[in-house]
């Protein structure tokens, strides 16, 4: 089986002292951090932009993840410039989304296209060869906490199979109710990159703990 990253995503961390909750993350030996920008209008709630962004690059030397959950993200692209190492959209507000994956690779980051539950796969066939991840959606986007959708693990093995056929290099990463639980499921559906919020910022273990525990369900697989 191939080698699964983990990647915290501070939503569901304590913004009080969120830069003590990053380090943690790092201590704990995560691979990548998640961080979901949301607009409050290509879905319900409001996070941060790009102004917090580049003060968390400023505590850790973790790769960064970028979630933009936002209506016309190319506008938002440029503002990460430099602090972002990899840029994700969503092919649901991205008419033009092979343009805004070459607008984020000319900022020298990676890119990757996201699609949510309802979304059928055909919708990103024509971009597979030009992304570098596709974030498969396991929960309605918006909120964290929220429970997986199980059948989602179908749509994460047909897009492995694409990938793998068309002899594509993208990797897939599962953004959505990520749990010790289900994470081998989700590494045999064929996920690269696990996206774990609440399952890591949570007030029943320590960040470490809760890293530990879903790297030993990934060994158990």
């Amino acid at each position: 089986m191939r080698p699964i990253k983990l990647a915290p995503s501070i939503l569901t961390a304590d913004f009080g002292r969120l830069a003590d909750d990053v380090r943690a993350a790092e201590a704990a030996g995560v691979d990548l951090l998640h961080l979901d920008v949301m607009d409050g209008r290509f879905v319900p709630n409001i996070t941060f932009g790009h102004q917090l962004v580049e003060a968390l690059r400023k505590v850790t030397s973790l790769p960064f993840d970028l979630h933009l959950m936002v209506v016309e993200p190319e506008r938002q692209v440029p503002l990460f410039e430099g602090i972002a190492d990899t840029i994700n959209v969503h092919i649901e507000v991205s008419p033009h989304i092979n343009r805004t994956l070459d607008s984020i690779r000319k900022l020298g980051a990676k890119c990757g296209v996201c699609i949510n539950p309802g979304t059928p796969v055909e919708a990103i066939i024509e971009s597979l060869s030009d992304v570098d991840q596709v974030m498969v959606m396991t929960i309605n986007p918006g909120w964290g906490g929220q429970q997986m959708i199980p059948r989602q693990l179908e749509k994460v093995a047909r897009i492995r199979g694409l990938l793998d056929g068309g002899g594509y290099g993208a990797g897939i990463m599962i953004d959505g109710g990520v749990k010790a639980g289900n994470a081998a499921a989700c590494a045999a559906a064929g996920a690269d990159t696990l996206v774990c919020g609440s399952s890591v910022y949570n007030a029943e273990r320590s960040v470490a703990e809760s890293v530990a525990a879903l790297r030993a369900a990934l060994r158990g697989a």
